[in-house]
């Protein structure tokens, strides 16, 4: 990764419902842990009366180094910046952005934070059958991570049709041995699945809700909620009811927290320091 060229790094956070977001935070943290002035801003484009590109624009121009982007601005930033993984090209999503002399540069670090918070959870054992419901930004890098993982079968949900069949033909293209399915209903989706996966905003703080019924998660090994503002949404207290191994989305935000440091800086990180050091936070 990029070194940082100076000892203040100024950094920030593109998305609309973050007032409560931890990435602030860890990454301040990250400073004060490696001997850095680290500066990270909460950039609201609707609070700042500016449009996405605007806001871009701005954090482009006035000395960012870089900038996380997160719901719904992922797969809108990804045809901003330069994107070198071609993994990450597949996925169409990016929520990581270092600004370079010679451009913006996009990185996607949910695909590795979910793959690192799945295998915190469950080890080496295999997905199995999988639920995805929620096909956009997050739902793409956590469908890569998923094929990564060895999944049986991936079941593409979403309330657009079109978004859903889109991912499942991005996945197939890929050509790995995970089957890929596609369904509008999440609770046919459901049944028979091992594992139920929730990457729609759906039980964020400012919107509330469940993507699922409580009754349709029976049957079910594990969940995982990318969700985790609030940590313990209503997805997740219904899974912990009814005795399923439950993945917060905290372990993702925590996975690609740590990632996307490294991207903004090259510099190494205590692991464990920095989590016991945010970890008491309200989030």
């Amino acid at each position: 990764m990029t070194a940082a060229i100076s000892k203040t790094v100024k950094l920030g956070l593109i998305g609309d419902n973050i007032t409560r977001s931890k990435s602030p935070r860890l990454h301040r943290t990250a400073g004060n842990l490696t001997g850095l002035e680290v500066t990270y801003d909460r950039l609201i484009p609707k609070d700042m009366g500016l449009s996405f590109d605007e806001v871009f624009e701005l954090a482009r121009s006035s000395g960012f180094r870089g900038i996380n982007v997160t719901y719904p601005y992922k797969e809108i930033v990804a045809s901003k910046v330069t994107v070198l993984d071609p993994l990450v090209r597949a996925i169409g999503a990016v929520n990581t952005v270092v600004f370079d002399a010679d451009g913006p540069k996009g990185f996607n670090t949910d695909y590795s934070g979910f793959m690192n918070a799945y295998r915190s959870v469950r080890g080496t054992e295999p997905p199995g059958v999988v639920c995805l419901i929620g096909t956009g930004g997050v739902g793409k890098a956590v469908a890569f991570g998923l094929i990564g993982l060895g999944a049986h079968t991936i079941r593409c949900v979403d309330l657009d049709p079109a978004k859903a069949e889109n991912l499942a033909e991005t996945l197939a293209a890929f050509g790995s041995p995970t089957q890929v399915e596609v369904s509008g209903d999440a609770v046919a989706a459901a049944s028979g699945a091992d594992g139920i996966i929730n990457c729609t905003p759906l039980g964020m703080v400012g919107i509330g809700g469940t993507p699922l019924p409580a009754d349709a998660m029976q049957g079910a090994a594990w969940v995982f909620d990318a969700v985790y503002t609030p940590v313990d949404t209503q997805f997740l207290q219904d899974a912990t009811r009814a005795a399923l191994t439950v993945i917060s989305g905290y372990e993702l935000f925590f996975g690609q927290g740590v990632d996307a440091w490294d991207i903004f800086t090259g510099v190494d990180i205590d692991q464990a320091a920095l989590r016991a050091a945010i970890q008491g936070d309200e989030i």
